[in-house]
């Protein structure tokens, strides 16, 4: 049985290799001339530094399942994402914890006094917050509110931040404790030789054709069983119901002598600063010696037709869009759609991973019942 698979990122790279174990036939179509999507990684050639070429990916999960089974493709170094970021001249640690409290206010809070005074300065008449804005406010008050978010939200978004769900807010943690660690999973590291060579291994089995250069459109479902599409779902349909909004990023590449700013990431709040971070890629890979230093200078806006798709904005007229989309593609009667443009979500690499292995159990488990495959595996909506 014929199986296609639009996207060589990580969910149609785990899902073609599930599925070739069992005995079905994988086509891989990509777009791009290389695979990896947006994890894709690479040695500079000037430098020798380990580039991740779509911006920064620290692999983070609390789902062992998933961090085993990427230790299979790759040996993993421990690796803890410390953030910084620079607001009107001071350097501070993020996310918010009690050293940036302390530095902010110019105080030398214990945890209970830190935590007791952002109590005080919250907006406790904001019950239910609906926006971003108003997370803001009822999580950290309004200082530090327009200090370390509303800037940087403004430059990321291209939206105020009162018109943003206050959903994207309330991923990020409140500390009143000196833990800079910028996440609080389980497991946490960088893969040696970068991303590019798992994604290459998992497509590296019998079964399994690539195809690089390549743009499917929709009738590609004509000619085989099955088809996963981890692409735009509403490039599937040639955007009838209109263009989802993306953010897309740009990147300004600059190579230096030495050490530039001494971290990974550097932040930048104020909103006159044009990029909202600086990216020095030798600080991912801290276990090899570089004499020189390559850095990226991102630069956040609204995502152009033949631009990359990064963040999905998902504002109301987005889901409105989205709905519809949905609706079209359970009409669709062999066709599945996955990952993070397939369903319109936001979506880390280790729930990607989770996702596709969940998805190609699915599949081997109804079509050896010749049941039909669901459209949709999570639900995008």
């Amino acid at each position: 049985m014929r199986i296609a698979v639009i996207g060589a990122g990580f969910s149609g790279a785990v899902l073609a290799n599930s599925l070739s174990k069992v005995g079905f036939l994988v086509d891989v179509y990509e777009s791009r001339n290389m695979v990896g999507g947006n994890c894709y990684s690479e040695k500079d050639e000037e430098t020798g530094i380990l580039i991740h070429k779509y911006g920064p990916h620290i692999f983070h999960t609390d789902n062992e399942v998933v961090w085993n089974f990427v230790n299979q493709f790759s040996d993993f170094q421990p690796y803890i994402n410390r953030v910084k970021t620079t607001i009107d001249g001071q350097v501070y640690s993020l996310p918010v914890n009690l050293h940036t409290i302390n530095q902010f206010f110019g105080k030398s809070f214990n945890p209970t006094e830190a935590e007791k005074y952002i109590q005080s300065i919250v907006h406790k008449n904001i019950l239910d917050p609906s926006s971003f804005e108003e997370q803001a406010l009822k999580f950290v008050g309004k200082e530090l509110y327009e200090s370390f978010f509303k800037g940087y939200t403004l430059k990321q978004w291209g939206v105020c931040p009162t018109n943003l769900p206050a959903s994207i807010l309330k991923r990020l943690p409140l500390r009143f404790d000196y833990n800079d660690n910028y996440f609080n999973h389980k497991y946490q590291g960088m893969p040696v030789a970068g991303y590019t060579p798992i994604i290459e291994k998992l497509l590296d089995v019998a079964g399994v054709k690539v195809f690089l250069n390549q743009k499917i459109d929709n009738s590609i479902s004509q000619d085989y069983s099955h088809v996963f599409n981890s692409g735009p779902i509403d490039g599937w349909f040639n955007f009838i119901e209109g263009h989802l909004g993306y953010r897309t990023l740009d990147f300004k590449k600059e190579v230096h002598d030495g050490d530039y700013q001494g971290c990974a990431v550097m932040n930048y709040g104020n909103q006159d600063v044009p990029y909202t971070r600086i990216t020095e890629h030798k600080h991912f890979s801290p276990w090899v010696d570089h004499e020189k230093t390559v850095i990226y200078k991102e630069y956040s806006r609204d995502c152009g037709i033949d631009d990359i798709p990064y963040y999905p904005i998902r504002l109301l007229e987005e889901k409105e869009m989205l709905s519809k989309y949905i609706s079209l593609a359970k009409q669709e009667k062999n066709v599945s759609f996955v990952g993070r443009l397939g369903t319109y979500r936001y979506l880390d690499m280790d729930v990607t991973i989770e996702e596709a292995l969940r998805a190609a159990e699915i599949t081997i488990e109804k079509m050896s019942k010749k049941q039909n495959i669901p459209i949709f595996f999570n639900n995008p909506s």
